[in-house]
């Protein structure tokens, strides 16, 4: 039986995906090299990379839920989502300007801004674009999209950053993002995307309680999941050269980008929570396995078993929120699940970093390694609808 990748997904759904496509190339060509930067050139320590990005995930954290409000409650998605991509955009350049890491922080945490004031809003747009039968399809297509972003961005890190080194890139992340900004103009929204009266007051009370069960399930996971920057700090650790580290993170980034829209048709088929629970299972193999690895090999092994993982519940989580909230609530609950899984990116980053620099790059691991069979175990409780 032949099998349609792209069936079903609508204009807007592919706008998107290439509006993602090319803030992430810009985003990848310069995200990959802040720890290194950090490291190597700032002289900061992994505690400080961690507070570097988890400060930056919080922050974009706590606004996502007030946009995605105020988006149900004006009935609009564009204007958010082109404010917040435009922001993103014109502050890259900045890391040029860097000489100590609190200016780092500053630039990244108002990068991230962008990110907080976009996301929600957008992700609406996905679910009100397409059917139900093929949101994690859809889902899946758009952050597929950013993930061959991702892998060309990092691509062009490793081929760059020899010739250009860090500030050069910086200033040349600017170009791409440019190209994203001018394709949101031709988003249309649906006229009639939220028109079971307007949202509600803001409050938590409003969603229902398997929403916020999953969302309290899936921040504790967010708790433990340390990132790609720890990642890239283990192939360093082992030894491993700037470029040799980039390289792997492209290869995370294909392995991610070649499974997020077949996990999205998964999720169609069988249902998210299993897909979900699969990711959050590989997560803790992948975990441990970087506690235990020695060698090259095995390490280029759990790069890849990490971004089947990442495409597993990147897009189908959102895919489960959008299913689990009320039609006119749908941005809401995307912000809401947003920001409560990021705001702990700051503890959560501090934490992974305190444990590598006091104790050992292993305690890291099989710190996140623990909290994802926690939230496992507890996603056995969280109802399909």
């Amino acid at each position: 039986m032949k099998i349609n990748l792209f069936k079903g997904i609508a204009k807007n759904v592919v706008l998107l995906g290439f509006v993602s496509l090319f803030t992430d190339l810009s985003s990848q060509m310069v995200f990959p090299l802040i720890p290194l930067f950090l490291t190597g050139v700032l002289n900061a320590s992994a505690s400080i990379v961690g507070i570097v990005e988890g400060a930056a995930e919080t922050t974009a954290s706590l606004l996502k839920v007030f946009s995605g409000y105020w988006s149900d409650k004006i009935e609009r998605r564009k204007p958010f989502v082109l404010a917040g991509y435009s922001l993103s955009t014109i502050t890259k350049p900045l890391f040029a300007l860097a000489t100590i890491w609190p200016l780092v922080l500053f630039i990244r945490v108002i990068e991230r801004i962008g990110k907080g004031i976009r996301d929600a809003p957008r992700d609406a747009i996905v679910a009100e674009s397409c059917d139900e039968t093929i949101r994690g399809k859809a889902y899946g297509f758009h952050r597929a999209m950013d993930g061959l972003g991702s892998m060309l961005g990092a691509i062009l890190a490793v081929i760059l950053f020899p010739v250009l080194g860090y500030k050069n890139i910086f200033l040349f992340a600017f170009i791409p993002g440019i190209f994203a900004v001018l394709i949101i103009l031709f988003v249309q929204e649906k006229s009639d995307h939220v028109k079971v009266n307007s949202a509600p007051k803001l409050n938590l009370k409003t969603l229902p309680f398997n929403l916020k069960f999953f969302i309290f399930v899936s921040s504790i996971f967010a708790l433990g999941h340390f990132g790609y920057a720890f990642l890239l700090l283990r192939a360093k650790n082992m030894g491993l050269s700037d470029n040799v580290s980039i390289l792997l993170y492209v290869l995370f980034y294909t392995i991610y980008t070649v499974c997020s829209i077949p996990s999205g048709m998964l999720s169609d088929k069988i249902g998210r929570k299993p897909v979900i629970m699969l990711g959050y299972l590989l997560f803790a193999i992948t975990s441990l396995g970087l506690a235990f690895t020695s060698t090259i090999n095995s390490l280029v092994i759990f790069f890849i078993v990490y971004g089947i993982f990442y495409a597993m519940i990147d897009g189908v989580q959102r895919a489960f929120v959008a299913d689990l909230a009320p039609k006119n609530l749908k941005a809401t609950a995307l912000g809401v699940f947003h920001t409560f899984t990021g705001i702990v990116a700051l503890p959560g980053g501090y934490i992974a970093g305190l444990l590598w620099d006091k104790i050992s790059p292993e305690t890291t691991f099989i710190y996140g390694s623990s909290l994802a069979i926690i939230s496992l175990s507890l996603f056995l409780f969280v109802k399909k609808k």
